[in-house]
């Protein structure tokens, strides 16, 4: 079996990746991403996904390295990052509520023996219920999503937030859309059902 790498230091990333039972190790990608406001969402997570994982190639010279990266659109197309304090989740969470949002998450898969390449991206959207100030407080201190772009954890009391979610993978809304990453494994040979293809 090949060495599959997940170039992420992501633990939501992580927890995702176990779900396909592949074995697999966790590297953190050798590159400092940064949001450039004038590229679209999709080139941009794109460009991320790509270089984390191209950033690991010498250090895995015949291992399947999976890149990762997401961006978080408002409704009114302004990329929000993780609010790293609560007020700021506060805040982002008060501006989007009553409104529909979307996240593109990138994912790029390298054959670091053959340098084959692939890269993808999927989209979702999430739409939230209107909330007051006293529930969106609520939220933030008993779930703390300070690391988490848009200010909530989906996976947890984040869907109370909701009022309607749209997209092929919900896992995408969580960073890493495993729908979309087993499609792209196959081509690489790697099959969660049955181990490795040939």
């Amino acid at each position: 079996m090949r060495t599959l790498v997940l170039a992420s230091t992501s633990p939501y990333r992580l927890q995702l990746l176990r779900q396909l039972g592949l074995p697999f190790q966790v590297a953190a990608p050798l590159f400092e991403e940064t949001i450039d406001p004038e590229v679209s969402p999709e080139l941009q997570v794109k460009h991320l996904s790509y270089h984390k994982a191209k950033s690991l190639t010498e250090k895995y010279p015949n291992a399947i390295i999976i890149g990762s990266d997401q961006v978080f659109v408002n409704a009114r197309g302004k990329v929000l990052g993780k609010p790293g304090t609560a007020e700021r989740a506060e805040e982002q969470l008060r501006e989007m509520s009553g409104h529909c949002h979307t996240f593109y998450t990138g994912v790029t898969v390298i054959d670091t023996a053959t340098d084959k390449t692939e890269t993808e991206v999927a989209t979702f959207s999430v739409s939230l219920r209107k909330l007051t100030r006293e529930q969106i407080a609520d939220y933030v201190a008993r779930e703390h999503p300070l690391d988490c772009a848009g200010s909530f954890k989906i996976e947890g009391l984040g869907i109370a937030l909701m009022e309607k979610m749209e997209g092929d993978d919900y896992t995408a809304l969580i960073g890493l859309p495993l729908i979309l990453l087993t499609d792209m494994l196959k081509g690489f040979g790697v099959e969660p059902l049955g181990g490795q293809s040939s």
